[in-house]
């Protein structure tokens, strides 16, 4: 179920965020008290039959993730950018296949946060790693949130 906001996401438990992209959807994992996250490989898009909702469904069951957090592309001004439909479609094919509720947060500039964290590296871990260090800073952002909330 997609929530309007973060008010009836789960305040425990661990959690997955998601930086969705048309190749490559970057994946992070929180423990259950959620002060450590875990960068997991790119889910990549057409690999097999199943399709990137169906993905995410399976790696969160595996993972016992009780809440989905995914970024939510939108210009630096707040306004819905080209993408933010494919993302949206995206959660709501997952809502196909999980129960688990499920939360958008901005996501502006956190690719390049997650850059400026990962420091001086080859180009080569840039492309390989960035989409899921992205989703790292996602699933922060989130969490930092959810706290604020109590």
């Amino acid at each position: 179920m997609i929530l309007p906001n973060f008010n009836d996401f789960p305040r425990v438990g661990p959690v997955m965020g998601i930086d969705w992209g048309a190749r490559r959807t970057g994946v992070a994992i929180s423990d259950a008290s959620r002060e450590f996250i875990f960068t997991r490989p790119a889910i990549l898009a057409g690999r097999g039959e199943k399709s990137i909702a169906r993905q995410i469904a399976e790696l969160a069951r595996a993972e016992k993730v009780i809440g989905i957090v995914i970024g939510l592309p939108l210009y630096p001004d707040g306004n819905i950018s080209d993408t933010t439909d494919a993302v949206r479609a995206c959660a709501a094919e997952l809502c196909t296949y999980t129960d688990l509720p499920i939360a958008f947060i901005d996501e502006t500039l956190t690719s390049r946060t997650a850059q400026d964290d990962m420091g001086r590296v080859r180009v080569s871990d840039i492309k390989r790693n960035l989409d899921s260090e992205s989703a790292r800073v996602i699933l922060e952002n989130a969490i930092a949130m959810i706290r604020r909330l109590k």
